[in-house]
């Protein structure tokens, strides 16, 4: 697994935001910056009942991480026509206006060594990147232990930059 001072990999991924229109080929360059910080997260499968906790809280600290300089991006190993469809079933989910990578072929999953080999998912993973595109910080969960909900008192506001933890603690029971 990729950890902490690793180069983030550069991949060209499917990418699906928001619901005005089908998907239509866009992608994502995980390799590109744009001189920010990138809060990148992965949920196991779309249609679960504990990943739109997760999602929803991240979409609550968009405005905060931009205000840091850092970009919000989620991602599954589902395709981006199922993220299209999760969004338009859930409107919590519709409005969580960032970008989620479709990593239906694991590419990157398997890049960053986060692939729950038995289930064939990824697992909750938070991986925090800076400018230069390397690792600063990382989060692994096991499939098992349920969600990870970010929450907005780990977010320093010294300087107007990342640092350290995307505020993950407060923990989702799974029933």
């Amino acid at each position: 697994m990729l950890t902490v001072g690793d180069k983030y990999p550069s991949l060209k991924l499917p990418v699906q935001q928001g619901i005005s229109a089908l998907p239509n080929g866009e992608t994502i360059d995980t390799g590109d910056t744009g001189g920010k910080w990138k809060v990148v997260f992965f949920w196991p499968k779309d249609f679960t009942f504990i990943c739109p906790t997760e999602i929803i809280g991240y979409g609550e600290l968009k405005n905060d991480f931009a205000d840091r300089d850092a970009v919000l991006i989620g991602a599954s190993t589902d395709t981006d026509f199922v993220h299209f469809a999760w969004r338009k079933s859930d409107e919590r989910l519709a409005n969580c206006d960032f970008p989620w990578i479709a990593d239906n072929k694991k590419e990157l999953a398997n890049a960053l060594g986060i692939v729950a080999e038995d289930a064939g998912v990824a697992y909750r993973a938070t991986f925090i990147i800076d400018p230069h595109n390397v690792i600063q910080h990382v989060t692994v969960n096991g499939l098992n232990q349920g969600a990870t909900r970010p929450r907005r008192s780990a977010c320093s506001t010294r300087s107007r930059r990342m640092s350290c933890a995307p505020a993950i603690g407060t923990r989702v029971k799974r029933f």
